[in-house]
């Protein structure tokens, strides 16, 4: 979880216990979302797959590239946004122990807020608070420390070395 107004959060139970505009999908890269935390949010947001599947179609005709991520509507008014940032090509796929993949999908969640927009205008004016599971730590097999660590160097190449939003 981060909460882009103060310090980063770890949080330890269900990303959708915690109070944030935003929840991150390490999905992969068709926008699938049958088995993992992407089952829990299309059982909790029941669109989200169909909005998720549009966008990836509409803007990268149908597969969204591991270090790219697009932002879609819930449904809901709290997380009232869904961030997919791929993590694997394939549903199911292990991911190998040297994967860059958690960083490069934490790099797109940062430059989504920083630099992506909405309807409504920039996506850092309606989303403070992003909840952010293990990015490859489930499915894909990838070891929580080393998903820590990648998130942690994506947060300092895209916010500097001080952590503030630049």
């Amino acid at each position: 979880m981060a909460d882009f107004g103060g310090p980063v959060r770890v949080h330890r139970g269900s990303v959708l216990d915690i109070a944030a505009q935003a929840v991150v999908s390490p999905a992969n890269s068709y926008g699938w979302m049958r088995g993992g935390i992407d089952a829990v949010y299309s059982r909790a947001f029941p669109d989200v797959e169909q909005y998720v599947r549009s966008a990836v179609l509409a803007a990268y005709g149908g597969e969204l590239p591991i270090g790219e991520s697009v932002i879609v509507p819930t449904g809901e008014d709290e997380p009232a946004w869904l961030i997919s940032a791929p993590t694997m090509r394939e549903p199911g796929e292990r991911l190998p122990a040297d994967t860059v993949h958690p960083y490069l999908a934490a790099r797109a969640v940062f430059l989504q807020w920083r630099q992506g927009q909405l309807e409504s205008g920039p996506v850092r004016d309606a989303v403070r608070t992003i909840a952010m599971p293990g990015l490859g730590t489930g499915v894909g097999g990838v070891a929580p420390a080393t998903c820590a660590r990648q998130v942690a160097a994506a947060w300092q190449e895209v916010f500097g070395a001080n952590g503030h939003v630049r």
